[in-house]
């Protein structure tokens, strides 16, 4: 029984729970026992909170026989990203820096998925401060991809993504400042949500780049992820960029999605520059499968051309490092987080360097070279100001796609998942993992990865990205449902069960 609970998902696991079918407590023991078994071979955990998790469910078998309303999702174990502060867990970042560090709160998320009652399981990997595409930036070691424990989950969520993949958690939390929950969901066969920017409160989450942050969920079907952002989606005081609107429910959108002729009439633009040279061939066969099967379904096809989106990998690459030096400037070694104390006179300015020289590794000291560079004097016109003015630009193109479309549609990464050390030496060809999703960073228009099938040359997952206008983060979960859905009834069976036969994790 516990293996069957581990591999149904979060709907199926709140229909047993309302139904009484199963307790919250065997559910999560399930999730446990299940941690236990594939131990560090894929390290998708910093920090596992088993007792507070079983606790939790605990209480939601009381309520429940009490007869109290509870929330949908009560009793459905979940996953933190390593990013968002946890008042009973450590919050590291995935860095040194802030090895051990217990927050004094709760990010909002946190808060909502306590009230709501889900069982915290624990805190994922990151690549140290979000910084990364694969996770091997983690200071504390990268996660591995369920499908090939030799391979990379993505980046920089790959815990997040990876303990769903393998049946570790049925839902997760991440994170997306330029596609860490799209890419990571991509190559392992889940679904990543990156919403419309200010729909989810970023109260607690460890900043990276404040315009381009947005929290997420990870889980393996569309409706999963509907539900999750049904919870974690709400205005929030603590945070000044919340939007003061509900989007509506999401859940409604993906169950409209499931229903027959749900595609019909919908226009679905292929964009120009995210197609064709550069994305590796079992990724385009895919893709193009799925575009005939939104055909034949009803939607209709046509090309868009957003030629600002040739810049948006240099724009990011010059905003996000310019933020996350500012936002990072707080790890002085004074407030929190880590000490180091030089040899000799211990000055403030000793202390500082020495400090910042041991707890960042050499993706975040890269970054904030280059932010620091791009925000002197000098330098704050011709590189920072300039590229605020190309996110302009990408704003204006999707406008203008938007007016000939409903969803405009991509692969989300130009290639499945690659192997350890392939593009650690190579920054450059690390960031280009990210050309396809960076863009509705930069807009802050909410984006769907969507599993599409395998690669045939190597058998990995693929992933459809899906994205839609601000606010109108309805229609992804619409149209992600609806293909979803088609595929389902192809392949008899979710292609995240093809997991179990390629790897006997």
């Amino acid at each position: 029984m516990s293996q069957d609970l581990t591999r149904k998902t979060a709907s199926e696991l709140a229909q047993l729970l309302a139904t009484k079918e199963v307790s919250a407590v065997e559910v999560t023991k399930a999730h446990l026992d299940r941690i236990a078994s594939v131990g560090d071979s894929v390290h998708s955990f910093l920090h596992h909170n088993n007792e507070s998790a079983l606790a939790t469910a605990k209480q939601v078998d009381e309520l429940r026989a009490a007869g109290e309303p509870l929330a949908e999702l009560a009793g459905v174990p979940i996953a933190v990203k390593d990013n968002l502060t946890t008042t009973d867990a450590p919050t590291t970042a995935g860095s040194k820096m802030l090895e051990g560090w217990l927050p004094p709160y709760d990010a909002t998320v946190v808060a909502k998925l306590r009230k709501a009652m889900l069982p915290i399981l624990g805190k994922t990997n990151l690549d140290e401060f979000a910084m990364g595409s694969s996770t091997e930036f983690s200071a504390f070691g990268p996660s591995r991809n369920p499908w090939d424990l030799e391979r990379i989950p993505g980046g920089s969520g790959g815990g997040s993504s990876s303990v769903v993949a393998s049946f570790q958690a049925p839902l997760a939390i991440g994170s997306d400042t330029g596609g860490s929950i799209r890419f990571p969901a991509a190559v392992t066969g889940t679904v990543g949500i990156k919403p419309t920017y200010g729909a989810v409160s970023r109260y607690g989450l460890i900043a990276l780049a404040s315009s381009l942050d947005q929290i997420g969920p990870v889980t393996r079907n569309v409706l999963d992820a509907a539900l999750l952002q049904d919870l974690i989606a709400g205005h929030d005081p603590h945070d000044s960029t919340s939007l003061p609107e509900s989007l509506g429910s999401m859940a409604d959108a993906a169950r409209a999605g499931l229903q027959p002729g749900s595609l019909k009439g919908i226009k679905v633009g292929i964009i120009k520059q995210l197609t064709g040279a550069g994305f590796q061939a079992g990724v385009t066969t895919r893709f193009e499968e799925s575009l005939k099967l939104m055909v034949e379904a009803g939607a209709e096809l046509v090309e868009v051309d957003c030629p600002s989106f040739e810049y948006a990998i240099d724009a990011y690459y010059l905003i996000l490092p310019a933020e996350a030096s500012s936002n990072l400037a707080k790890f002085d070694s004074v407030r929190f987080g880590a000490r180091t104390m030089p040899e000799g006179n211990p000055t403030i300015e000793r202390v500082m360097a020495a400090t910042r020289e041991a707890g960042f590794g050499p993706e975040v000291k890269r970054r904030i070279i280059l932010g620091t560079y791009a925000l002197s004097s000098g330098s704050y016109d011709k590189f920072y100001g300039a590229a605020l003015k190309v996110r302009t630009l990408i704003q204006r193109d999707f406008d203008a796609a938007f007016a000939k479309a409903d969803v405009l549609v991509s692969p989300t990464a130009p290639t499945t998942a690659f192997k350890f050390g392939d593009k650690v030496a190579d920054p450059l060809a690390m960031y280009l993992n990210d050309v396809a999703t960076i863009p509705a960073n930069l807009a802050g228009i909410p984006g769907i990865s969507v599993p599409i099938g395998l690669a045939p040359e190597d058998n990995l997952p693929v992933g459809i990205q899906f994205l839609a206008p601000a606010r109108q983060d309805a229609k992804l979960y619409h149209v992600g449902a609806a293909l979803e859905g088609i595929l389902e009834n192809l392949w008899g069976k979710r292609m995240i069960d093809f997991a179990n036969e390629l790897k006997g994790i």
